[in-house]
């Protein structure tokens, strides 16, 4: 049997937690192995029972979740977060990747895929939810400086794909793809993969399942 991915849940509302649960708990390859009701006790639990994922709400009492996000990933830097939120804007998600969590979906969303979004993200994907407010000032305000291929590269970078991956596709060696990498960055002023991961999708460069 493939080993489940082991998931902590974390959210100051019991009946949240356990409708998340019922959830997760359909997904035969997810096992719930906790929940927490505030930052400081999730800091706790994943130092305890080291859960692949946390899924993890951005209002929290204590401690909010992006200190318990930080404080977690600086002792267990290979646990995934996926970040709950009810909040759209921009300046929210952009704290979130700087926290380093690794997803960002609304919880009041009427068709939340709670179990995918942890799958992905255990498997080191980044996911963002396609409803996180567009500004309209980035949206392609940049993208113009990118060549055809780099759009390609992009594209392939936000489909969770490595530089070796990139490469074989695109019949190129993986130090080429790696410039093009860099050459996106500094065109869009950019220097963290899962904010790359944010632009493309809220300057519409890619296109979201």
């Amino acid at each position: 049997m493939p080993k489940k991915i082991r998931v902590l849940l974390v959210d100051d509302h019991s009946l949240v937690r356990r409708g998340f649960r019922r959830m997760l708990e359909d997904e035969p390859d997810i096992e719930v192995i906790g929940e927490a009701g505030d930052g400081e006790d999730a800091i706790e639990l994943a130092r305890a029972l080291k859960p692949h994922v946390v899924v993890m709400d951005c209002a929290l009492p204590k401690m909010n979740g992006l200190d318990a996000t930080r404080q977690i990933l600086a002792e267990r830097p290979e646990t995934a977060v996926l970040m709950l939120s009810m909040h759209a804007e921009n300046t929210w998600v952009r704290q979130a990747v700087d926290a380093g969590a690794k997803g960002y979906i609304l919880k009041n969303a009427m068709n939340l895929e709670l179990g995918p979004a942890v799958r992905r993200v255990s498997t080191g994907d980044t996911i963002f939810d396609p409803q996180v407010e567009q500004s309209p000032s980035l949206k392609g305000e940049r993208s113009d400086s990118l060549t055809p291929r780099e759009l390609e590269v992009l594209r392939m970078i936000v489909g969770g794909r490595s530089n070796k991956e990139i490469a074989v596709s695109l019949d190129l060696s993986a130090n080429t793809v790696a410039v093009h990498r860099a050459n996106i960055m500094n065109a869009l002023g950019i220097h963290k993969t899962a904010e790359l991961v944010v632009y493309a999708i809220r300057a519409g460069l890619v296109n979201v399942p």
